[in-house]
């Protein structure tokens, strides 16, 4: 007759005492760590609106897109959690490190639709002063600004919407008609790229 080994009775004793190990997960919540990679969420307080993270998404789970309406213009970031592979590469190259950053949720079980698994949040545009074309979110604007300090004095636009933003610059005039070709004057404005290589080359 075989004895069984000290070990295994060992474990049997202690299975009795303690219980199972399994965690009592769904009817209680399951313990998450401290680096544990969940759903990803925008925080528009602290989102710029610079597209870094979804020109990083391997999964392309972030969704850009982009409107102008007369005078004003609007970016949406959506991030779709349906396709998120949660790679961290979003908050891991994020300028602010707070635009987005990945939480320790992980139940994605749902009664509605795909479509209802995703975030969307809106920033508003900086459009060129010329041409009408978006520039910048203005969150990026003023992030850049504050980042740079006096080094913003070496981008005319930028130092000059930021003047603004401080009160002290005055807001724009009229945009020149499209017939009319970009003045030198034109530089000292808030301009996007191709409008400013026509001020300053073309004038």
């Amino acid at each position: 007759m075989r004895y069984p080994k000290l070990r295994e009775l060992k474990e049997a004793v202690k299975a009795l005492i303690k219980g199972p190990y399994t965690i009592k997960y769904p009817y209680q919540p399951a313990k998450t760590y401290e680096r544990f990679r969940g759903r990803p969420y925008f925080h528009e307080e602290e989102c710029i609106g610079c597209t870094a993270c979804a020109q990083v998404c391997p999964s392309k789970a972030i969704e850009v897109k982009d409107t102008v309406a007369g005078a004003k213009g609007k970016r949406k970031l959506t991030v779709h959690w349906d396709i998120c592979i949660f790679c961290g590469q979003c908050q891991a190259n994020c300028p602010t490190g707070k635009g987005i950053v990945l939480s320790r949720e992980f139940e994605f079980a749902t009664t509605e639709k795909r479509e209802a698994l995703k975030q969307e949040i809106e920033k508003e545009f900086v459009l060129c002063e010329c041409c009408q074309e978006p520039v910048a979110p203005y969150d990026q604007y003023v992030w850049t600004a504050k980042r740079l300090g006096p080094l913003c004095f070496s981008n005319s636009s930028l130092v000059l919407f930021y003047l603004r933003l401080l009160n002290f610059a005055s807001k724009a005039k009229s945009p020149p008609k499209k017939e009319e070709e970009i003045s030198r004057a034109e530089r000292i404005r808030v301009l996007c790229p191709r409008c400013r290589r026509q001020a300053v080359i073309k004038s």
